[in-house]
């Protein structure tokens, strides 16, 4: 095989293994999701990837639309979850407008496959991502929040993760949704904060949040957006990854 074959093979193979075949990772992301979402819930799974969430999510009853980018994955997506009667699946990035966008693909590393170009060329100049190359672009339909909740409706809960276009996938969204979780990384909070901002314009929310793949909320209560920041400034999610999940206080 080419190289760029092989290396799409590969990340293709790697991300199964890891979303979809070490045990019990599905028991704790379903007990997690349970908080948010049930059976017949509408929710939205922005970058889906290999499907894991969007399996969780089905597996607690969900109707969920299942978003990815990704023209590998999104055939993955179709394999797996093709003939499910309660996922949708759309070959689609989302952003702050509807139209075409150029995706940066890593092969051999595919989560870090972005449509943030500035978020890009950042982590390009760090060492912690010096194993990661963008080795080919593709363009592909982006589409916004609010369109998608034109087309399916209001969802109880909506799971983000777009490496870096988090904010712009916010700024696509004008209704107040229930829930949701967006994916931070330790050195780029400033990310973080421009999505706490724009969810602080739509209504008030409190956050937790989840340190890499623990499925576990960090903080004892629910916390407001100076209160969070605050908290991924420290102890392991100063050094992890994870995800911020915020939900809508009760009027």
């Amino acid at each position: 095989m080419q190289p760029s074959r092989t290396s799409r093979v590969y990340g293709l193979v790697r991300s199964l293994a890891v979303y979809h075949a070490i045990p019990l990772r599905q028991r704790r992301l379903r007990r997690l999701y349970a908080a948010f979402a049930g059976p017949r819930d509408l929710v939205f799974d922005v970058g889906a990837h290999a499907g894991n969430r969007t399996r969780a999510l089905a597996a607690l009853g969900c109707r969920v639309v299942s978003l990815e980018p990704q023209p590998d994955f999104a055939r993955l997506l179709r394999l797996l979850f093709g003939r499910h009667p309660r996922v949708s699946i759309l070959e689609a990035a989302v952003g702050d407008h509807a139209g075409v966008a150029t995706l940066s693909i890593s092969d051999r590393t595919p989560t870090m496959t972005t449509l943030a170009a500035a978020w890009r060329a950042a982590r390009e100049e760090d060492p912690v991502f010096s194993g990661v190359r963008w080795n080919r672009r593709v363009e592909v339909e982006m589409v916004t929040l609010d369109a998608l909740i034109a087309r399916f409706g209001l969802p109880a809960f909506v799971k983000i993760d777009v490496e870096g276009a988090e904010p712009a996938v916010l700024a696509g969204l004008t209704r107040r949704v229930p829930a949701l979780s967006f994916e931070y990384l330790p050195g780029t909070l400033d990310y973080t904060r421009a999505c706490v901002d724009r969810l602080r314009s739509l209504g008030r929310y409190r956050y937790n949040w989840s340190v890499g793949e623990s499925y576990e909320l960090a903080a004892a209560g629910w916390v407001d957006g100076a209160g969070l920041l605050a908290g991924l400034g420290t102890g392991p999610a100063r050094r992890r990854s994870g995800d911020v999940y915020a939900r809508l206080e009760a009027a």
